[in-house]
């Protein structure tokens, strides 16, 4: 069986947007602002450092619930068993990470245009990211956002659950969510915080707020 999980508050961690703190710190405090699922990204990291990372952040997340998913590394994710992957649309092919997996793990899958929904939508997968809704810096190989009424489309025509990803903060969280989408993902936002933990009560409180509304 996999673990449940909640899309509502999605960190993607970043050590170069970290102001020098460890990973380890801007988790434990984002966890105690309210986070509901951590995704561990690491592009330039060696394959050791990656799981080692992987290792301090794991009981952190265990003890409160959270799920932990690893970036792109099914291999990552196999050996420290993490709950789960989020896979980019050059990645490992979801069907092999499934095999790799098995059935009791997550798999996300980002989504950059209505497209790639057609074999989303028939895929072995638990949500999609769709990514990114505004231009980000941590995402250079997207030169354009795909913007709210895209971002809408994408949440209502898929068959899984949506987080949505790209530039997102407490500035425009309320109407990112007004889209459709179950949650929202942050990167700099918390990583960036002068204090995580009060960065990430504050977009909790948004997604509160807007949940009562809908």
């Amino acid at each position: 069986m996999r673990p449940s999980f909640s899309l509502d508050l999605y960190l993607v961690t970043d050590r170069d947007l970290s102001l020098g703190r460890s990973l380890t710190e801007i988790v434990e405090k984002a966890v105690k602002g309210g986070i509901t699922m951590v995704q561990l990204r690491e592009k330039n990291a060696s394959t050791r450092q990656f799981v080692h990372e992987a290792l301090q952040i794991r009981p952190i997340l265990k003890k409160n619930g959270i799920p932990l998913i690893i970036n792109d590394r099914v291999d990552v994710a196999m050996a420290i068993d993490a709950d789960g992957v989020h896979l980019g649309q050059n990645d490992m092919q979801w069907q092999m990470a499934r095999t790799l997996l098995g059935p009791e793990k997550i798999i996300g899958l980002s989504i950059e245009n209505v497209d790639q929904l057609t074999d989303a939508n028939e895929a072995n997968i638990d949500y999609i990211g769709i990514s990114p809704v505004f231009t980000t810096p941590t995402k250079k190989e997207l030169f354009k956002g795909l913007g709210l009424s895209e971002t809408g489309k994408i949440a209502t025509l898929s068959k899984h659950p949506s987080v949505a990803i790209g530039g997102i903060n407490k500035s425009n969280a309320a109407g990112v969510l007004s889209t459709g989408t179950n949650g929202i993902s942050v990167v700099s936002a918390i990583c960036s915080a002068e204090d995580p933990e009060a960065a990430a009560k504050e977009l909790s409180d948004i997604i509160q707020q807007e949940k009562k509304q809908s």
